[in-house]
């Protein structure tokens, strides 16, 4: 597979933590491929590094050594103005929890990007509108986070993830504050609409089920990467 049909190359990551007297060795040499277009799932125990990989993949962090290309672009050797415009053109971030602006309505927190990224108003609502509509929360959109459910929270997340039409999708335990339905419900329109868009996503999760709705399952442990399986 040539690089240009991969989303993220990422080759010899090395993250390191001190911790007192003790060097942590978080991901040693650890090197990923994800195709354009493909869902993966990444599991392993707490602690294990999870999320310190996607925080590298996302320009949130660093890594000690190694590249990383993601959709064409070598983001290990920008400075913080290009991650920066890397973060908000390229990339779509979900947490666990919500961080949804309070004092915006659900329609406002998932226009927001697009209205700072340079649409018009009235673009940025129309493609935050079609989105609410996807996600199946149209009847929501002008509600307060406080007036949403947790499920609903973590929908205008997923919304306002996906209003830029990111090359790549990066999910930190999306339904880890969620109930089995809401859970279930939560990540499948998430897939879905990764899946609709053609939008690369990778999903750090605790949940089996969740994991296993991605076309490809990896586990990180010992401070790498092994593919757990793939779907046809």
């Amino acid at each position: 597979m040539s690089k240009i049909d991969n989303i993220i190359q990422a080759q010899g990551l090395v993250k390191n933590y001190a911790s007192g007297d003790e060097t942590l060795n978080i991901l040693k040499s650890l090197s990923f491929t994800l195709k354009k277009g493909a869902t993966a799932s990444v599991c392993g125990k707490s602690g294990c590094g999870k999320s310190t990989l996607l925080n590298i993949l996302g320009g949130l962090d660093k890594s000690d050594a190694g590249t990383i290309t993601v959709d064409g672009t070598e983001i290990s050797s920008l400075g913080e103005s290009d991650l920066t415009e890397y973060r908000k053109h390229k990339v779509g971030f979900i947490f666990q929890f919500h961080y949804l602006l309070r004092d915006f309505t659900a329609l406002e927190n998932v226009m927001l990007p697009a209205y700072i990224a340079g649409l018009s108003k009235k673009e940025a609502v129309e493609k935050a509108r079609a989105l609410i509509a996807d996600l199946k929360i149209t009847n929501r959109e002008h509600h307060y986070p406080s007036q949403l459910s947790g499920g609903e929270r973590q929908r205008v997340a997923v919304a306002r993830a996906m209003v830029n039409n990111p090359a790549l999708v990066l999910a930190d335990e999306p339904t880890g504050n969620l109930d089995s339905e809401h859970s279930a419900q939560v990540a499948e329109l998430l897939y879905t609409e990764a899946e609709k868009r053609h939008t690369s996503l990778v999903v750090v999760t605790h949940d089996e089920k969740v994991a296993a709705r991605a076309q490809l399952s990896y586990e990180l442990s010992g401070g790498a990467l092994f593919e757990a399986g793939r779907k046809a």
